[in-house]
C-alpha cells in the first residue's frame, strides 16, 4: 500500500523539537521528502540526523520565519532539493508568558511577528509554487488558546492564533481552484521538552481538566497533520481539527466528576 504522503516535498518550520521535530519524523517515516526548517540550525539538523536514523529522507534549513526574506529562501531551498513544495507545515511558533498588565510593546510584537505574521510570509512564499503545479497541501499549527479558550499570561498568544484561523479560512478561499487546500490543528496540552520543569503536582491537575485523563503525545498532533495533508482530506479546506482529548468539552469541572 502506498503511503499517504510517499515522495512528497514538505517543508515543516519550527522542527527541531517538539511537536515540529515530531510531524517531520512522521512524515519521513510516511515516505515524504522532509525539509526541517528552525531557527536553531542545530536542532534542525538533530531532527534530520533522527530520520536518517530511520531510513528516511530530510535536510536542514536555518529560518526565522518572522522574516519574509528567510521565508523566501527557505521555499527556495526546499524547490532547489525536491524540485517543488508539495506540503508546508506551519508549525513554528513561541508562547512566552506575559500579563497584560507586564506585557511590553516588543514582546507583543515578538508573537505576533512569529506565530502569525510568519504564517503570511510561509504561505505568501509557497502559494505560487503550489498554484502554478496546481496542487498543494497547507497546514497550520494553531492552539485550543485563543480560538476556543483563554488562559492568563497568554493573551498575546491567543490572539495570535485565533488570528491565524481568520487568515486562514480567506486565504483558502484564494486558493480553492487551484486545488491548494489550507487547514489547521489546534493541539491542546500536549506532552512536550516545555513540560518538563513543570512538576508532577502540576501535570496532574492537567491531566485531571483532560475527559480522557492523560497529556496528548506529539504523534496525536502529528496523525491529524498527516491526514489533512493526504488524498482522503482532498474535499476538506478552510477548516480546524481540535486534538485535545476533549479538554474543551465540559462546561464545568463537574462535568468530569
Amino acid at each position: 500500500m502506498v503511503s499517504r504522503v510517499q515522495d512528497r516535498s514538505t517543508v515543516v518550520t519550527g522542527a527541531g523539537k517538539g511537536i515540529g521535530r515530531t510531524i517531520a519524523r512522521v512524515f519521513a517515516a510516511e515516505g515524504a521528502r522532509v525539509l526541517v526548517s528552525d531557527l536553531d540550525l542545530a536542532a534542525a539538523r538533530a531532527t534530520v540526523a533522527l530520520i536518517e536514523e530511520d531510513g528516511g529522507q530530510a535536510v536542514a534549513c536555518q529560518a526565522d520565519v518572522s522574516k519574509r526574506a528567510d521565508a523566501e529562501a527557505m521555499i527556495g531551498e526546499a524547490m532547489s532539493h525536491f524540485g517543488s513544495v508539495d506540503i508546508l507545515v506551519a508549525n513554528a511558533g513561541i508562547f512566552p508568558s506575559a500579563t497584560i498588565e507586564n506585557m511590553s510593546e516588543a514582546e507583543w510584537d515578538r508573537v505576533m511577528s512569529v506565530n502569525l505574521k510568519g504564517v503570511f510570509f510561509c504561505v505568501k512564499s509557497v502559494a505560487w509554487a503550489m498554484r502554478r503545479q496546481q496542487s498543494g497541501r497547507i497546514l497550520l499549527t494553531s492552539s485550543i488558546t485563543g480560538p476556543m479558550t483563554g488562559f492568563p499570561g497568554w493573551a498575546h498568544y491567543g490572539a495570535s492564533k485565533a488570528g491565524m484561523l481568520g487568515f486562514m479560512r480567506s486565504a483558502a478561499l484564494e486558493y480553492a481552484r487551484d486545488n491548494v487546500t489550507i487547514n489547521a490543528v489546534l493541539p491542546g496540552n500536549i506532552r512536550t521538552e516545555g513540560l518538563k520543569d513543570v512538576g508532577p503536582e502540576y501535570l496532574r491537575r492537567m491531566e485531571a481538566s483532560i475527559p480522557m485523563g492523560y497529556l496528548g503525545e506529539p504523534e496525536d498532533v502529528a496523525w491529524a497533520m498527516l491526514f489533512l495533508a493526504s488524498e482522503e482530506a482532498r474535499y476538506i479546506t478552510g477548516q480546524t481539527l481540535v486534538v485535545d482529548g476533549g479538554q474543551t468539552l465540559p462546561e464545568s469541572a463537574l462535568a468530569l466528576d
